[in-house]
């Protein structure tokens, strides 16, 4: 007889982390264990208020499965069973890790994948002031793929800032909704000497159909416009690439559905991630096997990772032991 356990976690970040719709000091996690006799899976998600999900709301959301879950409900059922989102993602996660346990092999093969290598994570840095974005930049120069999190007014001193600081690194910039379509085309143009090689999310998403008139420089990726491969086809034309995250796609078995179709269509892909432990990012690893850009930082943001968690050299990251996930 399978067991459920849903837990509440807090885990604190390294100073804070701040971007355009505000700061936090803290990753507020939900974490999933399904127990089978000798045999545990674990899943872990963050509840994001954007989406109008609240840790309270995601563990009643996941407790309301309990039966279903108890009584053996797999994976492929699951996706019809729950909506996306981040409960999904907890729960889908655990049951993958679970299944793999079961079977003595890893996650990666039971996709269908080959064994996983390490990939080259982004680094983020916070939204802050011209000066002390410089200094993030001056201290992580060694990194070879910076993201800057930016807002609007300033944006242009922060990344030239920041280019300066640390010139060998390459750029993305995520505005998070931040912009305007007289932001975006005033900065793309000054963007490009200073390395930017892709913008994400610049428009809200319920304003977003703007970009597709104007002229597009640098590849725009879109994120909270693009949830599951149903969003695909209002994204033709407005945006080239597509930040994969695994609490929008609701778990990995829709991530990697997204991935195959956003690929099929044209899209570049980039996984994303909430910042939380490893345990969170060590299932986006499968999708980071086929992405053009990895961001999968968020245990460096933190002043403390879970045990057994995922092995950082500078930004590479290393596929999980059995001990953390999968």
């Amino acid at each position: 007889m399978r067991r459920l356990t849903v837990t509440a976690e807090s885990w604190p970040i390294a100073g804070t982390f701040t971007i355009s719709r505000g700061s936090k000091t803290a990753a507020e996690v939900v974490l999933v264990e399904i127990a089978d006799g000798p045999h545990r899976g674990r899943g872990e998600c963050v509840p994001y208020g954007r989406y109008d999900e609240t840790i309270a709301g995601t563990m009643a959301e996941i407790d309301s499965l309990r039966g279903d879950l108890e009584a053996g409900l797999n994976r492929h059922d699951l996706q019809g069973a729950m909506k996306a989102g981040a409960a999904r993602n907890a729960i889908d996660c655990a049951l993958w890790d679970l299944e793999a346990k079961q079977g003595g092999h890893s996650a990666a093969k039971l996709a269908g994948l080959s064994p996983l290598l390490p990939v080259t994570t982004a680094y983020t840095l916070s939204l802050d002031s011209v000066e002390n974005m410089a200094g993030a930049a001056k201290a992580n120069a060694h990194r070879p793929l910076l993201k800057l999190k930016l807002a609007g007014p300033g944006d242009l001193d922060r990344v030239a800032a920041v280019h300066a600081s640390a010139p060998k690194s390459r750029l993305i910039v995520d505005a998070n909704e931040g912009w305007t379509p007289e932001i975006f085309t005033a900065l793309v143009p000054r963007l490009v000497p200073l390395g930017v090689e892709m913008i994400e999310q610049p428009l809200p998403a319920s304003a977003d159909s703007g970009l597709a008139a104007l002229a597009r420089a640098i590849p725009v990726c879109a994120d909270e416009s693009c949830h599951g491969v149903e969003t695909l086809p209002k994204l033709i034309g407005k945006y080239d690439a597509v930040n994969i995250k695994l609490d929008k796609t609701g778990g990995l078995t829709g991530a990697l559905a997204l991935a195959a179709a956003a690929q099929a269509q044209g899209f570049a892909v980039m996984i994303g991630c909430m910042v939380a432990t490893s345990l969170a990012m060590a299932p986006a690893l499968l999708v980071a096997q086929r992405a053009r850009w990895v961001d999968l930082d968020g245990p460096l943001l933190l002043a403390k990772d879970r045990e057994d968690g995922l092995q950082f050299d500078g930004s590479l990251v290393y596929p999980p032991r059995r001990e953390l996930w999968g």
